[in-house]
């Protein structure tokens, strides 16, 4: 059944968003770091210290402060009924279960930055469009030319086009997207900027005089071919040896035989079953994009999630790190529900029974 099908994998997503919980929870408390310090800096005095130990939790054993980040980060939680923590957590009251308690829904709470006092998810807020629509452009880009040029490539194999296409991909993947990111911001930004009108660096949204955010399409262009030159290679070479594959089927060759358009064979028929292991790839490698584009983000000067986490983890704001994971996992399980259920729609030897 349906309803079976995607209660288990919401099940299992959840646990490992749990287990996610854990690891970076352990991972981050056994760090010699004082958040408090960090909050307030190094000369803060005794009894302020003790008040943000006390806001977070710190004063209390180990697995108190999981229980307290666990309910901070369930949507359903059980929270003081007092203005203050409505302001704080902005829940709405299901109903109270004590005089000074009440079982509320609200968003998950990721707490607050160390070093700017903000809600973390304000500064999701401002970093995550940013990352969005760079992981958007690329993984687009990867898609319109990776799967079109790997259909040729396979359909014409060892040809001088599918050497060329073969021998560029390689030196591709090769490439780390950063390294890719340097060149194309020295020659096209830097060197070449005259022809191309390209910048180094830049943001891609900016305030105009009139208090509007406007996109900078220009500021867009070496980012996304930075991010998508590998899964475009990838794509290509994996499009390409799903149809070599799907090409000799016996059901192409009976199609042939029924007198089909060579065109209906391979959009309809060979295209089709040969997609899935190309939208896994490109699954994974939207979420990875959509996760933080960390070092390309850092190269073009982008105000975007993956950026502005590596900033935090240089000054070890752990909210922020701890959010940004906890968010580039949900991504993941997210992608890898969609790919299951788009693969029962794709491929119709494919069945949920459970």
């Amino acid at each position: 059944m349906m309803s079976t099908f995607i209660f288990n994998k919401l099940f299992y997503g959840l646990l490992v968003l749990l287990g996610v919980v854990f690891v970076i929870f352990g991972l981050f408390n056994i760090l010699p770091v004082d958040p408090a310090r960090l909050t307030l800096g190094q000369r803060a005095d005794i009894e302020s210290v003790e008040a943000i130990n006390k806001e977070f939790g710190l004063d209390k054993p180990k697995y108190v402060q999981l229980a307290l980040y666990l309910n901070d980060l369930s949507p359903i939680a059980v929270h003081e009924n007092t203005k203050e923590a409505k302001e704080k957590y902005s829940y709405t009251k299901l109903f109270a279960v004590s005089k000074e308690k009440a079982l509320v829904l609200k968003m998950p709470y990721l707490r607050r930055s160390y070093q700017t006092k903000e809600n973390v998810s304000v500064f999701f807020a401002r970093t995550i469009p940013t990352t969005v629509l760079l992981a958007i452009t690329s993984i687009l880009l990867a898609i319109i030319i990776g799967i079109p040029l790997g259909v040729i490539g396979a359909l014409k194999q060892h040809s001088w086009f599918d050497n060329i296409a073969m021998s560029i991909s390689v030196l591709w993947i090769s490439a780390p997207s950063f390294v890719t990111a340097m060149v194309l911001s020295l020659y096209f930004g830097y060197k070449w900027h005259d022809f191309t009108g390209l910048e180094v660096s830049g943001p891609l949204f900016w305030i105009n005089d009139y208090g509007e955010e406007v996109l900078l399409l220009k500021n867009l262009i070496l980012p996304t071919i930075a991010l998508g030159t590998r899964p475009v290679a990838i794509i290509y070479q994996l499009t390409r040896s799903s149809m070599l594959d799907a090409l000799g089927y016996d059901y192409v060759r009976t199609a042939r035989a029924k007198g089909l358009s060579e065109s209906t064979i391979i959009i309809k028929h060979t295209l089709r079953n040969a997609l899935n292991p190309v939208i896994t790839s490109i699954s994974g490698w939207f979420a990875s994009l959509l996760a933080g584009a960390y070092f390309v983000e850092i190269v073009f000067n982008l105000d975007g999630l993956g950026s502005k986490t590596v900033q935090s983890l240089n000054t070890f704001d752990f909210p922020v790190v701890m959010g940004s994971i906890l968010f580039a996992a949900t991504v993941f399980i997210i992608m890898n529900f969609l790919v299951d259920m788009l693969y029962a729609i794709l491929d119709p030897r494919i069945r949920i029974s459970k």
